[in-house]
C-alpha cells in the first residue's frame, strides 16, 4: 500500500544510490492552472477563479495566470502531468488538501493510477524535518545545478552549487525561454550525472519534463520552497505554513501532518 513515508524513503534511496530520476510537483497553484482558473498572487491580495482575498506575497511569490491568454502554458503544464515514464515521478494534490473529487480528477487527468504518481507534499508537512536531516545532506555528494529565484542567496546553502540559473517574478510565463537555455547548456557541456535542484514555481514542471526528455542521465528534482529560508528569501513567511512552523517555532499542525492517498 502506498504511504507518505514509504514514497519518501523510495525517493531518498534513489538519491543515496545516485540513481537518475525526475520528481516534479503539481500542488495547489498548478491545480488552479490545470483547472483553467484565473490565478493572481499580488502584493496585498490574491485572486483564484472568482474569489478574491487579502494576503501578502513577496516578489518571488507573485504570479499571474489568465485563462485563454496563457493557454499555451496551461497545455504545456498538462503535458508534463500526463507524461508517463518509470523514472518520472509526479506529485499531485491529495486529501486533506483537496476533496476526493478533485483528487480523483487529478489522477484521471494524469492518465490513471500509476507507480510514479505520488504526493505533491512529499518533501514537506510530516516529512519536512526528515527532508532536512536525511535528504539535504545527500546533495553534498553530487554536482548540483540549481534553478532558483533571482533574489536567492545560494551562498548560504549547506552544500556547494556548481552552477545556477535564475528566474524572476511570474517565471511560469516570463521565463519560459530558460528551458531552451538550460537544454543548450546540457548539450554543449555534455552534462550527465548531475543533480538539478529546481525551484521555479510552475515553470519547474515544464522544465523538468523537457529536461527529462532531453537527457534522463541527470536527476531533476523539484524542491519548491523547502530551502528558501537558507537562501535569505522572505516570501515564505507570508504563505508557507510548514516553514513558519519549523523556522519560526509556530504550532506544529502541518509538521505533524501525515498525508494519505484516499
Amino acid at each position: 500500500m502506498k504511504t507518505f513515508q514509504g514514497d519518501f524513503e523510495k525517493i531518498k534511496k534513489m538519491l543515496e544510490n545516485k540513481e537518475n530520476f525526475s520528481f516534479t510537483r503539481f500542488s495547489d497553484g498548478e491545480l488552479f492552472i490545470l483547472q483553467n482558473k484565473r490565478l493572481e498572487l499580488n502584493d496585498d491580495h490574491y485572486i483564484i477563479g472568482d474569489q478574491r482575498g487579502g494576503g501578502w506575497y513577496n516578489k518571488e511569490e507573485q504570479k499571474k495566470f489568465i485563462p485563454g491568454e496563457h493557454e499555451f502554458f496551461r497545455k504545456k503544464l498538462e503535458e508534463s502531468l500526463q507524461y508517463v515514464d518509470s523514472k518520472f515521478y509526479r506529485g499531485i494534490c491529495t486529501p486533506p488538501d483537496v476533496d476526493m473529487e478533485t483528487f480523483q480528477w487529478m489522477i484521471k487527468l494524469s492518465g490513471g493510477e500509476n507507480e510514479t504518481l505520488t504526493w505533491s507534499n512529499l518533501l514537506i508537512n510530516g516529512n519536512y524535518e526528515k527532508f532536512l536531516s536525511e535528504i539535504v545532506p545527500i546533495f553534498s555528494q553530487r554536482k548540483v545545478i540549481i534553478v532558483v529565484n533571482e533574489s536567492a542567496n545560494i551562498n548560504k546553502l549547506p552544500f556547494e552549487i556548481y552552477k545556477d540559473f535564475r528566474v524572476g517574478t511570474n517565471c511560469f510565463i516570463n521565463d519560459y525561454g530558460l528551458i531552451e537555455e538550460i537544454k543548450r547548456y546540457i548539450i554543449d557541456n555534455n552534462i550527465e550525472d548531475y543533480l538539478f535542484l529546481i525551484s521555479a514555481a510552475s515553470l519547474s514542471n515544464l522544465l523538468i519534463h523537457e529536461l527529462h526528455l532531453l537527457n534522463n542521465k541527470n536527476t531533476y528534482f523539484e524542491i519548491g520552497s523547502t530551502l528558501n529560508p537558507f537562501m535569505e528569501m522572505e516570501g515564505w513567511k507570508g504563505s508557507r505554513s510548514y516553514l513558519r512552523e519549523y523556522w519560526l517555532g509556530q504550532n506544529r499542525h502541518h509538521l505533524n501532518m501525515i498525508c494519505t492517498w484516499n
